[in-house]
């Protein structure tokens, strides 16, 4: 029994496992993983090589005897038909030529991209990286778009887009880190100022050995620099082109755009103190001589030797003898004396010394100085705060048998003490005439004396 029962477990372990095809598990549309993945292009044989490149041959015949057209159909049929064969490659390089021939520089750019996209490996690689990048220069200068064959405008826009196009398929060309530099240049002259900078940035990220870094570096110097020159008053915008003008100089410093870059420099500073000469005359105009002091000095500070700073030196002396040094003195000293601040700086001295974590000397008393014409601090101390006595008895609650005690005499506030309680069995008290109520007799004894008179 038990040699057929494991013959049976055999069997059907065998048919669960055997591999099936595709079509058999096709079931309601379930395909196996993977079953939809494309098959792999086998090579072609010599006899599809042959006829490729006869068809080649062929192609240029016609391209030679003027057939243009005729021998670009050529050329996309045997991209279309044998496109393994070794004529392929060269057939869609052929392609791109004629039209670049033509003046169709898009199309051209197009059927270039169609070769490094199909063939990275081809033996005309680096020939079709070279046009593709002359086409984009020629939009980089100016070449302009058509519309309707008539050309309307410059497209700096496809010019981006076509070195992206030559960095994307060539990283690690020998040109690929100019054509990213032209990304920015193309983005810059489209008025992008931002996108360029970040372009160029690119450039000395990706390649920063190559020759164009320095550029690079120079250039987003350069934008911020027009970005400052612009009639605003954006301090920032400055401040960043001078220190991107001052990275190249210590970077690059065999560059010949170094001088160039200093002279950027010293024109920023320049733009600089005009702005703040500018600023000083304003408040002196406005007789707010404290600050166009500073505003002088700040001058005096940033471009010493200049003119400007010769000018900001003689109208300081001018407003000193006009208001004096002690109105133009900013700070807490015009506002005490000299004793005084001496003495605010001894007693910062003593709290630096007594503050110390090895301090061990006795306490020390800070001598504040007094400051006329303010109020002075209370310096007498406070003695112990003494809490009142709690009382000892309940003042709610009298001794048993006690009487309660009268209430003191005078005060309206307080009610007359009430008489005691009638002892049980007591017959209530007859009322006295003195205690009877009083009647109102008044209108009865008029009644009495009209009846009188009526009789």
């Amino acid at each position: 029994m038990r040699k057929p029962a494991f013959l049976l477990t055999l069997s059907i372990s065998t048919l669960v496992l055997a591999p099936l095809p595709a079509s058999a598990l096709d079931i309601f549309g379930w395909k196996p993983f993977g079953s939809d993945a494309k098959p792999v292009a086998n090579a072609p044989s010599s006899a599809e090589e042959g006829a490729a490149a006869e068809e080649l041959r062929r192609g240029e015949s016609l391209e030679n005897s003027g057939k243009v057209d005729d021998a670009v159909k050529v050329y996309r049929s045997i991209v279309k038909t044998n496109g393994l064969t070794a004529a392929a490659p060269k057939a869609q390089a052929r392609i791109g030529r004629i039209l670049e021939r033509q003046g169709s520089y898009k199309n051209a750019f197009t059927a270039y991209s169609d070769y490094t996209a199909k063939y990275p490996r081809g033996g005309e690689f680096d020939v079709v990286i070279q046009a593709q990048f002359e086409i984009a220069k020629l939009f980089l200068n100016g070449q302009k778009k058509k519309l309707l064959g008539v050309p309307i405008s410059t497209d700096y826009d496809k010019a981006k887009e076509m070195f992206e196009e030559i960095v994307k398929r060539a990283p690690f060309h020998k040109l690929a880190p100019l054509a990213q530099f032209n990304v920015g240049q193309a983005l810059e002259k489209a008025g992008k100022p931002s996108e360029a900078l970040s372009a160029y940035q690119e450039v000395i990220t990706r390649y920063p050995s190559d020759a164009i870094a320095d550029d690079a570096q120079y250039q987003i110097g350069y934008v911020q620099f027009h970005e400052a020159q612009d009639g605003s008053y954006d301090q920032s915008a400055k401040l960043k082109a001078r220190e991107a003008f001052e990275d190249f100089v210590n970077r690059y410093p065999a560059s010949e755009k170094v001088a160039q870059a200093k002279l950027n420099i010293q024109a920023l500073s320049g733009s600089d103190v005009k702005g703040t000469i500018e600023v000083a005359r304003f408040y002196d105009k406005t007789k707010n001589y404290k600050a166009a002091v500073v505003y002088y000095n700040e001058v005096i500070r940033n471009s010493p030797g200049s003119a400007e700073s010769g000018l900001a030196k003689k109208r300081i002396d001018e407003l000193k003898s006009l208001v004096g040094a002690d109105a133009l003195r900013s700070g807490p000293e015009r506002a005490q004396s000299g004793d005084t601040a001496l003495a605010r700086r001894r007693a910062q001295a003593l709290v630096d010394v007594s503050s110390r974590p090895d301090f061990n000397g006795p306490p020390i008393s800070y001598p504040y100085p007094t400051v006329n014409g303010r109020p002075s601090m209370r310096t007498t101390p406070l003695g112990p705060i003494v809490e009142p006595a709690l009382p000892t008895g309940d003042p709610l609650q009298s001794a048993p048998g006690a009487q309660p005690s009268a209430p003191a005499s005078g005060d309206p506030l307080i009610p007359p003490t009430l008489p005691p309680p009638p002892a049980e069995g007591a017959k209530p008290a007859e009322a006295t005439k003195a205690d009877a109520p009083k009647t109102d007799a008044a209108p009865a004894d008029a009644d009495k004396t009209k009846k009188q008179k009526s009789k």
